[in-house]
């Protein structure tokens, strides 16, 4: 209750700040409205169906993008872990990419799949996959071989202790890798969306876009505020409860 209090009141105290810097007349309205116009377009784009159904199809992109991720991800963060050739060649990629900008995919998406639902999957895609590798093969090469060695004693076979020990051990790593690639993929999409428009199909990104060339400083305010309180409820609803209750079953959490 005590963090909840502050947090709330932090976030409060950012408001009434902000409040009064635009009320001051310091910037103009067009440039930094008020938090009074922020809400105003809110209320009255979720009372007309436009952000909730905005929200719809920028999640239904993401979660379809991030599954098929996570899919090819995980096993072949598994090869990696398992065999050295695999994450000299594959291991070494998935380093170099992660490094690369999301938004550098775009024109690659726009050139192989038009301005098409499939560009904005693929980079979806290639947002999640290199962090789901890497964090997936470190996380098995983080697994203490007492382990390996103990169930091997007790007659385990090799794809049992896979399965049964070494997976469950990992789990924390990849649950990590999981959300920092659902960050990564967040990002790739709003990146996506802001530059590839799809006709009958708007996500938050484009009304972002749309704002911007239209000079609508309340409506950008307004659909980043949604874009992050999006981010910090998958956070805390999503990943944060199982990466704790990981950490706790298996000895790694830090009191």
């Amino acid at each position: 209750m005590k963090r909840t209090f502050s947090t709330v009141v932090f976030f409060v105290v950012l408001i009434v700040v902000w409040h009064f810097l635009s009320a001051a007349g310091i910037w103009s309205p067009y440039v930094v409205p008020s938090p009074e116009a922020v809400g105003q377009y809110l209320y009255d784009e979720c009372m007309d169906g436009e952000i909730p159904a905005a929200i719809g199809v920028t999640m239904s992109r993401l979660c379809i993008g991030y599954a098929i991720g996570l899919v090819m991800g995980i096993p072949l963060g598994m090869l990696a872990a398992r065999f050295r050739c695999v994450n000299d060649t594959l291991g070494m990629m998935a380093l170099g990419f992660q490094a690369l900008p999301s938004v550098c995919w775009v024109p690659l998406a726009c050139i192989w799949f038009g301005l098409t639902e499939s560009a904005l999957l693929f980079v979806v895609i290639m947002g999640t996959l290199w962090s789901v590798i890497l964090s997936t093969e470190n996380g098995l090469r983080n697994v203490p071989p007492i382990y390996a060695r103990a169930a091997r004693t007790m007659g385990s076979s090799p794809f049992h202790t896979l399965v049964f020990v070494t997976l469950p051990a990992s789990a924390p790593f990849v649950v990590s890798g999981m959300k920092q690639g659902w960050a990564f993929a967040w990002r790739s999409l709003m990146a996506a969306e802001i530059y590839v428009s799809i006709a009958g199909s708007f996500g938050l990104g484009q009304h972002l876009h749309f704002g911007r060339e239209l000079q609508q400083m309340d409506q950008v305010m307004g659909i980043m505020l949604v874009i992050v309180l999006i981010g910090l409820l998958a956070d805390k609803i999503l990943f944060s409860p199982v990466e704790r209750w990981l950490h706790r079953r298996w000895g790694t959490d830090r009191g």
